[in-house]
């Protein structure tokens, strides 16, 4: 009997460890890095751009192809709908600790390049700049846990990153509202070197991803103009395969949905 409850009890401080989310910030800064490091994958995605909040703009769906992984990060932004804005896109890249670059796809067939300094331009005059969509922070060389906050009745992490020497960045600080439990950031503030809070993205809804994580699925992002951008994206798809020709800036005229890595 002793030894039979030795066993339930070395089970119990296991499952208890495991289940134990990452004290340092290093660590919640590795895991959510990590996460964001999930190979190839494409997204479905509706943006609804209101301005003021409550008051449409525009309403785009469009369809994202992206690569991240630990070398970098490639990423694909084209817009299916509306008819007449069909075929826009945008190709933002950007290797480790090597400043970021890529092209726009103006109608009907001009290709312009982008650089670093230009990060900052919206994403289809949405609240998001290429930098939003481009960059992982959590790779950043400085993490801090800076305290604790309830967001939607979810006891959540603040985690600080700030870039380090040689890791540029439009922003001077981000702060993430961390769910630890499923290490899902519920909402995330980025402020520039005045201190000026730039944006604030709100997860709304968390989903269940088709590898079976948390995703934050559906976005709110707010921006110093006051405008707000509300974005659906669950419908995401990883068992996909790109070749390097989706990345460069030729390879924005490609519309098609990729192969599934099953078929």
């Amino acid at each position: 009997m002793k030894t039979f409850h030795r066993i339930i009890a070395l089970f119990i401080s296991t499952a208890s460890a495991a289940d134990t989310p990452p004290v340092s910030a290093s660590d919640l800064a590795a895991r959510l890095s990590a996460l964001q490091q999930d190979g190839e994958s494409y997204v479905r995605l509706k943006m609804e751009v209101q301005q003021p909040a409550g008051t449409t703009k525009l309403a785009l769906q469009l369809q994202i192809k992206q690569r991240r992984t630990k070398a970098g990060t490639d990423v694909v932004y084209q817009v299916l709908w509306p008819k007449e804005r069909k075929g826009e896109a945008v190709l933002l890249r950007k290797a480790a600790n090597k400043p970021a670059t890529g092209a726009l796809l103006v109608l009907p067939d001009t290709i312009r390049p982008l650089d670093a300094s230009q990060m900052k331009e919206p994403l289809f005059g949405s609240d998001l700049s290429y930098a939003d969509v481009l960059e992982n922070f959590f790779t950043w060389e400085h993490q801090t846990i800076v305290g604790t906050e309830v967001v939607d009745r979810v006891n959540c992490q603040i985690l600080e990153s700030k870039p380090g020497k040689g890791q540029q960045s439009p922003y001077a600080s981000v702060r993430s509202w961390v769910d630890t439990r499923r290490f899902v950031p519920l909402r995330v503030e980025k402020y520039t070197a005045s201190g000026q809070l730039a944006r604030r993205i709100d997860t709304t809804k968390v989903a269940t991803g088709d590898n079976r994580r948390p995703i934050p699925a559906n976005l709110s992002v707010h921006s110093r103009k006051g405008s707000l951008t509300e974005l659906d994206g669950s419908r995401i798809k990883h068992d996909v395969n790109y070749g390097d020709h989706e990345f460069t800036p030729e390879g924005l005229k490609i519309m098609g949905v990729p192969r599934s890595t099953s078929e």
